[in-house]
């Protein structure tokens, strides 16, 4: 099951589980869209090289029994 990290480790954005803009790869590092276009090379994951793709969004209603990750992730890569 996905954690769904809080926030993009690049710029901090809050990445809530309906977030729209939440991009992970296959490591569930996690990223906000607009760092991936902008500040991340080649929209690549800094930490594995790897593509990241859209997150998907957890049904509410499975949040009550699988929720969310609270451990916000926060590193210093180059464009961020």
């Amino acid at each position: 099951m996905l954690k769904l990290k809080p926030n993009c480790e690049c710029c901090d954005k809050d990445l809530p589980p309906h977030a729209g803009d939440a991009m992970i790869c296959t490591f569930e590092c996690t990223f906000c869209a607009d760092c991936v276009r902008n500040r991340l090379p080649d929209g690549r994951c800094p930490n594995c090289g790897g593509e990241l793709v859209r997150r998907p969004v957890r049904p509410a209603a499975m949040l009550v029994n699988y929720p969310a990750s609270t451990e916000r992730v926060l590193k210093r890569h180059t464009g961020c």
